[in-house]
């Protein structure tokens, strides 16, 4: 669901198991073919990056993240892409990318107004003439965190073989102040105990994300509310949201 915990090696290793190849990655990936020079914000292993390597993309690629255990897990991957450790606070290009994306739900981890400000006016500094920068954040109306329970229980497989059990808790009654605060649970039968993981993931609705990126000087061309496309209803999972330089 998100990459709190994976600032550990153990754990990173686990990140694609838990986070497979979807309809979110396939939809990214589309936009991927058709960039020259990509920038991935918060590219946590690279999957998304690597598999257009891998495709033939040859083409600038850069991922940034400020885990350096999931940057292990991509360079170990494919070398052949720029893996940068950090964040938009920390990192800035100016005018040298056509596409920028956060994939995952990585912009929900940017919980401050300071936080979210720093990473839009980044990702507009990045981009050329006509560049977009494309991310999506869960519909707030659709109240995502109350699945999020400790009887729905994942199960994966760790790289020597053994299961091992991931389930979510949200803490107290889920969103408050736009907020939702939860831990993230790990335990594998190889393991000695459990490892626990706080977060908090920021949900904005579409009017706030509208100021946020205006601010920023990016305009919204287009806004999908799934994979597929769809408009945006209260219903919808996601807001998946387009935006060009204004």
């Amino acid at each position: 669901m998100v990459d709190h915990a994976f600032a550990d090696l153990t754990l990173a290793a686990l990140y694609d198991r838990l986070n497979p190849w979807g309809p979110g990655d396939d939809f990214y990936l589309g936009l991927v073919r058709e960039a020259r020079s990509v920038l991935d914000i918060g590219c946590g292993t690279g999957q998304l990056l690597r598999r257009a390597r891998a495709e033939g993309h040859d083409g600038r690629l850069m991922g940034l993240d400020p885990a350096p255990a999931m940057l292990v897990q991509a360079r170990r991957a494919r070398p052949d892409v720029e893996w940068v450790l950090g964040d938009m606070r920390t990192r800035l290009w100016d005018g040298e990318f056509d596409l920028a994306v956060m994939t995952g739900h990585a912009f929900q981890e940017l919980v401050g107004d300071e936080e979210i400000r720093h990473c839009l006016r980044g990702a507009r500094a990045a981009l050329g003439d006509g560049g977009r920068f494309v991310f999506e954040t869960r519909n707030p109306a659709a109240r995502a965190w109350e699945r999020w329970t400790p009887d729905r229980v994942y199960e994966i497989t760790a790289g020597d073989g053994t299961p091992v059990r991931v389930w979510y808790d949200v803490h107290g009654s889920g969103l408050s102040e736009g907020r939702v605060r939860f831990t993230e649970t790990y335990d594998g039968d190889a393991w000695k105990a459990p490892q626990v993981c706080p977060g908090v993931l920021r949900f904005l609705d579409r009017e706030s994300l509208e100021g946020f990126l205006a601010e920023a000087g990016l305009t919204v061309v287009e806004q999908y509310g799934d994979w597929g496309r769809e408009p945006v209803t209260p219903a919808s999972p996601e807001i998946i949201t387009v935006a060009r330089p204004a």
